[in-house]
C-alpha cells in the first residue's frame, strides 16, 4: 500500500522579458507559440497536447522520459484578462495516480518597454510523486524558455 501524504506549498517565480505584456501574453494564448516552450526536454519527444485558451477551457500535455510513467498535465482556465492576468487550476498525474493539484496565477506587469511575469502557485503535492522544489524548478525552466519566443 502507498504511504499517503500531502505536502502543501506556495512559491513565486519571476522573470523579466524585453517584450511588451501583449507579446508575453501571446506566448500563452497562441498555441503555435506555446508549443515552442511548453514541453519537456527534447529527449522526451513530442508531447500529446491539446490547447483551449478561454475561460472554462481545458488543456492537457502528456509526455515523459522514454520507458517511464507519463507525466500528465491537465488544466482549466478560471480567469483570463488579456495582457494582464491568467488564473488557472491544474492537476498532474505521474502515470495513473494523481500526483499534485494547484492553483496558479500569472501576472503580466509592464516595466517600461519590458514585462515582468510573476507566477505564483499554491499546490498540494501528493504521496511523494512530485515536490514543490521540483515544480518550482520546472516552472523556472519553462519561463526561461519563453524568453526565446518573446524576445526573438
Amino acid at each position: 500500500m502507498t504511504d499517503r501524504n500531502v505536502i502543501h506549498a506556495t512559491f513565486t517565480v519571476e522573470r523579466t522579458y524585453a517584450a511588451s505584456p501583449a507579446r508575453v501574453f501571446a506566448a500563452f494564448a497562441d498555441p503555435e507559440k506555446k508549443k515552442l516552450w511548453f514541453k519537456g526536454p527534447d529527449e522526451w519527444g513530442p508531447p500529446d497536447q491539446k490547447y483551449d485558451f478561454r475561460v472554462g477551457g481545458e488543456e492537457h500535455s502528456i509526455g515523459g522520459p522514454p520507458g517511464e510513467p507519463k507525466h500528465r498535465f491537465y488544466n482549466r482556465y478560471l480567469e483570463i484578462i488579456p495582457g494582464e492576468r491568467i488564473v488557472y487550476a491544474y492537476w498532474m498525474h505521474h502515470g495513473e495516480p494523481l500526483a499534485s493539484a494547484s492553483v496558479a496565477t500569472m501576472e503580466f506587469r509592464p516595466e517600461g518597454d519590458k514585462t515582468r511575469l510573476v507566477v505564483t502557485e499554491v499546490g498540494a503535492f501528493l504521496d511523494g510523486y512530485y515536490s514543490a522544489e521540483g515544480r518550482e524548478h520546472g516552472i523556472a525552466w519553462q519561463l526561461d524558455a519563453i524568453a526565446g519566443v518573446v524576445e526573438a
